[in-house]
């Protein structure tokens, strides 16, 4: 069976992914290189950012034009293994 037809999703698509990560420096642009390397044609502008109540974290929200399932899991995967991210949703 194809792989698209696997999938609840039908491509390309806008597909939010949202990363939570400790609040540190460089968090958010690692993020951002990272999303831009699976997706060049994300707008930056468009990353959405929110602090945890005490600071601590910091949970971005990056709504990418997702063209395959192959994108959205190589994506994952790297955002997965980066030492700053702590959860990909």
């Amino acid at each position: 069976m194809p792989e698209e037809r696997q999938s609840l999703l039908e491509f390309p698509c806008a597909f939010p992914i949202k990363i939570m990560g400790r609040s540190e420096d460089g968090f958010a642009q690692a993020v951002l290189e990272m999303v831009l390397r699976h997706a060049p044609d994300f707008d930056a502008a468009t990353m959405e950012m929110r602090a945890s109540s005490a600071g601590r974290y910091l949970g971005l929200t990056c709504t990418i034009n997702a063209v395959s399932r192959e994108q959205l899991d190589l994506l994952y995967r790297e955002l997965s293994a980066h030492r700053l991210v702590k959860l990909v949703l």
